[in-house]
């Protein structure tokens, strides 16, 4: 018997299929997207938000709807809002209608949703820490049944290390870059000090003024610098030989 075979159940060929889908190694904001995919193939709701606990807030960071002046940028304190009191209770909250008169809530301008009538949060856990938060909105009223939250949280508890794994690897990629832009930039300071006899101040502000003239970045201005003294160090000993 073929044990990983259509059970005929969809949904546990729906949680199957997240366990499988989230053993690739896949970017953080790829498996974000994979999470509301679930979700939304679960409740078919009007709105899906995931929020990300980043140090001790909560990041926007997936949403169904487009919201580019949001995610990634809207944060909130663990504790504000029913998605900060969701985080820190590490309990779900459904509210079947009138979601923005309850006292936990928190209004945004810029998120229509904050208008929806229906609301429902669920914890993201990561053995028994919250790594997130998942949001799921209607715009008419709608209970939400137990299935409902049951499968929304056993989606919390599947995806949450996998969100945390992907997040702490992109964390690590953005602290690699950051070094080896430091690196690349210590370089180029060092060869316009030599080259222009400039102190180490006056190197790095030439660096600055080039990337805000040349509308680049400090990263890029440093490669075309130490590009170039390499060529030049290159052509001063003469052709290679054939």
């Amino acid at each position: 018997m073929n044990v990983l075979a259509s059970s005929n159940n969809p949904e546990v060929d729906l949680l199957h299929e997240i366990g499988s889908r989230m053993a690739a190694a896949d970017e953080f904001h790829a498996v974000l997207g994979r999470v509301l995919d679930f979700v939304l193939a679960l409740v078919k709701c009007d709105s899906c938000f995931i929020y990300v606990l980043e140090k001790d807030e909560l990041v926007l960071r997936a949403s169904k709807n487009p919201h580019p002046e949001a995610v990634d940028r809207l944060k909130l304190r663990v504790g504000q809002g029913i998605t900060g009191w969701v985080a820190e209770h590490r309990e779900p909250v459904a509210i079947k209608k009138s979601a923005s008169q309850d006292p936990r809530f928190q209004f945004f301008n810029y998120l229509p949703e904050d208008c929806f009538e229906a609301f429902l949060s669920v914890p993201l856990l990561c053995r028994g820490k919250v790594v997130g938060v998942i949001n799921v909105q209607h715009r008419q009223p709608h209970e939400y049944s137990g299935r409902e939250t049951r499968l929304i949280s056993t989606i919390g508890f599947l995806v949450g290390s996998e969100i945390e794994m992907a997040r702490l690897e992109s964390e690590n990629s953005h602290l690699a870059d950051q070094l080896e832009t430091r690196k690349l930039v210590e370089r180029a300071k060092g060869i316009l000090q030599t080259e222009l006899s400039l102190s180490e101040e006056e190197a790095y502000l030439t660096l600055q003024r080039q990337s805000r003239q040349r509308r680049l970045s400090m990263k890029q201005i440093a490669e075309a610098i130490v590009l170039s003294a390499e060529v030049r160090s290159q052509n001063a000993f003469g052709p290679s030989p054939k």
